[in-house]
């Protein structure tokens, strides 16, 4: 019988500002590194989580900058659009102490979130290293792993601080990330949720996936032919990946 391939895998590129559409036919064989965005990417947006962040990002501007809370929401965005993430515009207009910044934001009760056992089983048939790449911090990026139950699977996390708060979508943060760990390019593939994050890193060769979620600025994206595979369901689509990748007749392990 002949192996399963990921439904969810797109023809590579589509037409400049359409989205990407599903094929199959890819089991990724030259993958040997997976880097994973953490926030609405491991779990899923509608968990609401990272509103939660929204809203602390928030209140720390307002009482930082001493403005009303919807002048707070503005610099907000606006600072997000241009420079990545809002804590670089907050550092490079204002001076703000990121490290402060970082854990009034990150202080938030994770109930919000379930375990995820499906996910964790397929992580772990999953061959090959398993790295975090964040722009918030390792602590809470190693909080929400734990509370998914797939923290094992991951034995690094590059986070905003080691890459010294350059944020995605800035070349230098991949370049960083890359030479960190010594991984090769064209043996990586990149999983975000935001698909300007996914432009350098296919510029410099990686595999892109688009773990895709309705969330406004997960939609932003002048084109999507930086985009080379597109899923919904980041669970199934590891799963289906994994049955591709098995050999010939042999069901995954």
């Amino acid at each position: 019988m002949p192996a399963k391939t990921p439904a969810t895998t797109k023809e590579p590129p589509p037409r400049s500002g359409e989205a990407p559409v599903p094929v199959s036919g890819l089991s990724l064989e030259h993958v040997e590194n997976w880097i994973f965005d953490l926030d609405n990417t491991l779990y899923p947006a509608d968990s609401n989580l990272f509103a939660v962040i929204d809203q602390r990002m928030k209140a720390f501007i307002s009482a930082e900058l001493g403005i009303e809370a919807d002048d707070a929401f503005r610099v907000q965005k606006d600072y997000f659009r241009k420079y990545g993430t809002t804590l670089r515009g907050l550092m490079l207009h204002h001076g703000t102490n990121p490290h402060a910044f970082l854990d009034y934001v990150h202080d938030i009760d994770l109930t919000l979130l379930t375990p995820d056992p499906e996910l964790a089983r397929c992580l772990k048939k999953l061959g090959g290293r398993k790295i975090i790449h964040t722009n918030g911090s390792g602590s809470h990026a190693r909080r929400v792993l734990e509370r998914l139950g797939i923290g094992e699977f991951f034995k690094h996390v590059f986070d905003i601080i080691e890459a010294d708060f350059l944020p995605k979508p800035e070349p230098a943060a991949y370049r960083r990330l890359l030479e960190r760990f010594r991984l090769c390019a064209g043996t990586t593939a990149l999983f975000e949720d935001i698909p300007r994050n996914l432009v350098a890193a296919a510029e410099m060769g990686m595999t892109t996936i688009w773990v895709r979620n309705h969330t406004r600025w997960a939609e932003e994206a002048e084109s999507h032919d930086h985009i080379h595979h597109v899923t919904d369901d980041l669970t199934g689509w590891i799963g289906d990946l994994v049955a591709a990748r098995a050999p010939q007749g042999e069901a995954p392990a």
